[in-house]
């Protein structure tokens, strides 16, 4: 009898869609998905070259909330962002730092999540053991990676900041100068510290040495989070916020989480009718709904329990249909007079997307909040830290109020979409306080039929203030948005101009899923990544 083997068979092949905001990153994920890896391992072994060659924008030393789907279907939120010191005083910081938060330095840092919220992920099934997807960032650590056009831009507009901190200067300005777009950005200290993280596990940070050299180069310069805040850090496994909006299933993170915000736009969006048209003739009506969105945030946006109003009563349709209401009807009155000062708004953050033909999908969002976050560069260890505190409240009767072991109203807001429970895309931004706004324009242009490259190379606006303590009313506006919405932007807001694919509007990234199943990857032209669809022979 001729053995089964020695009979021909078509080779089968494996899909996975990968985009992410930078090059370098997305090449590592190719590469654990050629080395046997699925959608999963694509993403973390992404996330880690991101905190090398991406310093401005995300760090071992940032949050990360995450969304991850299993080939069944199952949807579920990884939150990873951490809370304040157990030492924080809400007295002390009101004595000392007035109404406000501080926006940067080591009070305004709170426990870091990521490197947790990358172990969980992992335990939802990636194939690859966990210290090889820190071989690719451990390199390009050790040796050096090119500096990225977006990261000598913000070396750049921040270098004030980074000039101050000698982590910081040290490791951007070594010659006094930032460095520029190509030069090496070699981190010594943060490559052993991915060392440690290959070869001790996340343990290594969360109680280890690791952490002990990080909390103790911290405690130096004033921080208040010690080694136990630290041991005591575990994410979050929810469920996702899900709602409809025509045929769609929108999935998103809960709070503390902004995502909410989101599905509030759509939904008032879609209870004005079908004749609407939101990013023509009706994007000052967006516009406004983006507005009255962001004043919920301000005023309820806190720990789930915390809130003064549910996310329920936030969404609930008969409200939804009253802010559409108001929306068109202020659109209608006399504009805002705001000025034209144009202060950059700043809102620092990576998305990673991926799926994989097997059904699984990551929606990964990491951040350090502000440009270099809380500008503090730990030496010891090459971690930049975030600035996530930044966004508590210091006033009393804040349901957002600063306090020991809370967790901050958060900006971080993976997004995936579904359609009779099968996935459609998977779409990510950075842009701070504005990524609701600026995923509501991708996902209404992936719902009229563009493609997903299209849909996030579109010239797009935001309303208002990326960054804490800071609101405007005004639109940041890129050429060259349609003369219809301009016009109706301008019914009620001061326009600032920006020109095409300015990085104000972010860096989004989104795969999809085809009518036939095939997978379609793309990665924002703002950013300096890409997006691939990667086909391995089984």
């Amino acid at each position: 009898m001729i053995p089964v083997s020695n009979f021909s068979r078509t080779p089968a092949r494996r899909q996975c869609a990968i985009a992410t905001p930078h090059v370098l990153a997305t090449e590592a994920a190719c590469e654990a998905i050629r080395s046997g890896g699925n959608a999963i391992d694509a993403a973390l072994s992404a996330a880690f070259v991101l905190s090398v060659v991406y310093p401005h924008n995300t760090s071992l030393g940032g949050d990360l909330i995450a969304l991850v789907r299993e080939p069944d279907g199952t949807i579920t939120t990884v939150n990873a962002s951490g809370p304040a010191s157990r030492h924080v005083d809400l007295a002390d910081f009101q004595s000392r730092f007035g109404n406000s938060m501080p926006v940067t330095g080591v009070n305004s840092i709170t426990v870091p999540g990521a490197i947790a919220g990358l172990a969980t992920l992992h335990g939802f099934g990636a194939s690859r053991a966990w210290e090889e997807h820190l071989g690719a960032a451990y390199d390009l650590a050790a040796t050096g990676a090119p500096v990225a056009p977006s990261l000598e831009a913000a070396t750049k507009e921040q270098f004030e900041l980074v000039r101050r901190d000698p982590g910081l200067a040290a490791l951007l300005a070594p010659t006094g100068e930032p460095l520029r777009t190509g030069e090496r950005l070699v981190q010594p200290a943060l490559a052993q510290s991915l060392r440690t993280l290959a070869s001790e596990g996340p343990a290594s940070f969360y109680g280890g040495q690791l952490g002990r050299d990080l909390i103790g180069g911290l405690s130096a310069l004033g921080a208040q989070l010690d080694s136990s805040d630290l041991e005591a850090f575990a994410p979050l496994i929810e469920k996702p916020l899900q709602a409809k909006y025509g045929p769609w299933d929108i999935w998103t993170s809960g709070p503390n989480s902004q995502g909410f915000l989101l599905l509030e736009v759509l939904g008032a969006l879609e209870s004005l009718g079908p004749t609407r048209d939101p990013l023509g003739r009706d994007a000052g009506v967006l516009s406004e709904l983006f507005r009255l969105a962001t004043n919920d945030r301000d005023a309820y946006l806190a720990e789930p329990g915390l809130m003064k109003k549910s996310v329920a009563e936030l969404l609930d349709p008969t409200r939804l249909a009253a802010l559409g209401v108001e929306a068109r009807r202020r659109t209608s009155t006399t504009p805002t007079s705001a000025g034209h000062e144009n202060r950059r708004p700043k809102g620092d953050t990576v998305a990673v997307v991926t799926a994989d033909a097997d059904g699984r999908a990551v929606c990964l969002i990491q951040s350090v909040f502000h440009a270099f976050g809380a500008a503090v560069l730990e030496t010891s260890t090459g971690i930049v830290m975030h600035n996530r505190g930044s966004l508590f409240s210091l006033d009393s009767d804040s349901a957002n109020q600063l306090a020991p072991r809370r967790r901050p109203a958060h900006t971080l807001m993976p997004v995936m979409v579904t359609r009779e429970s099968e996935l459609a895309w998977v779409a990510g931004t950075m842009g701070g306080k504005a990524q609701p706004q600026i995923l509501a324009q991708i996902l209404l242009r992936l719902f009229a039929g563009e493609t997903p490259h299209d849909a996030v190379a579109a010239p797009r606006w935001v309303v208002g203030g990326l960054e804490a303590n800071h609101v405007e009313e005004r639109a940041y506006v890129e050429s060259p948005i349609a003369t219809g919405a301009r016009q109706s932007i301008e019914t009620r807001l001061a326009i600032v101009d920006l020109p095409q694919h300015d990085e104000i509007t972010g860096h989004s990234q989104v795969v999809g899923v085809l009518d036939d199943g095939r997978l379609v990857a793309a990665s924002d032209p703002r950013s300096d990544g890409s997006g691939v669809v990667v086909e391995v022979t089984t």
